[in-house]
């Protein structure tokens, strides 16, 4: 979807994401476009918004200040069913991606991404078999990166647990899940 291609004044844009700049961008982004925007920046005010808003897109942001998106995205889906989803994160992770897919996600996308990108993922719900493919195997710290998220997802976030499973302390973990994952 082009920027200067305008949506109905109906469309409404839910945003969710604790990031206040990044919140306000996007809000000041999609207004210009002509969508009916509403912002929320917890689990709870998502939840009341998306049954009072009763929003088309839903732009959902993975890692809330204290919760996971993953967490909130069956309830999103459940409360909105005509709502398209679509994930962001900073915190890419092949398992968040999956899982976000198999939870009703229409689209996952890294941060940081524009209005336009948030846009073009909506529409985008096919897949393309031309994808190229990664020319060099993941570094052995992207691998890493991906086998703790893993692991942090089979034991449904719990820090303590997924430490205890790795072997290791859990302030480690934590030092290395407050780091942003390597892009290869």
């Amino acid at each position: 979807m082009c920027s200067d291609e305008h949506q109905d004044e109906n469309t409404r844009i839910l945003i969710i994401d604790d990031d206040e700049i990044f919140t306000h961008v996007l809000h000041r982004a999609f207004i210009k476009r002509g969508y009916e925007v509403e912002v929320a920046a917890d689990e709870a005010q998502a939840l009341e918004k998306t049954h009072a808003f009763e929003p088309d897109l839903i732009s959902l942001d993975l890692k809330l200040e204290s919760s996971s998106g993953l967490n909130l995205l069956p309830q999103l889906v459940e409360a909105s069913p005509q709502s398209k989803i679509v994930v962001l994160t900073g915190y890419s992770s092949i398992a968040t991606a999956v899982e976000a897919i198999k939870l009703g996600a229409v689209n996952y996308l890294c941060k940081p991404a524009d209005a336009d990108e948030i846009l073009a993922a909506f529409q985008k719900q096919e897949g393309n078999p031309d994808t190229p493919l990664a020319e060099q195997p993941m570094s052995v710290n992207r691998l890493t990166w991906e086998h703790i998220q893993k692991v942090l997802h089979e034991n449904d976030g719990n820090i303590s647990a997924t430490a205890r499973a790795l072997g290791m302390h859990r302030r480690t973990l934590q030092r290395k899940l407050q780091k942003r994952p390597v892009r290869r």
